[in-house]
């Protein structure tokens, strides 16, 4: 599965791996800086499915807003 295919979900799942392989005292340095690079990916996959949440709810909540100031007046 591609980053751009992967849900929040799945990305802190395979983050979550990622962070136990990596506190493993016997992991393998040659696929270290790929788990890194992989871990990095998923973080900025995850910051940004929150902050593409952090906006839709600002947007409903600013929809309610004005449908709540136009039922008063």
């Amino acid at each position: 599965m591609s980053t751009q295919e992967i849900g929040y979900a799945d990305a802190l799942s395979e983050l979550q791996q990622i962070l136990s392989e990596l506190e493993a005292e016997d992991i393998d340095i040659d696929v270290l800086a790929v788990k890194v690079e992989r871990a990095a990916e998923l973080i900025r996959v995850c910051r940004g499915r929150i902050n593409d949440a952090e906006v839709r709810v600002k947007e409903i909540v600013a929809g309610m807003d004005s449908e709540e100031g136009e039922s008063s007046e």
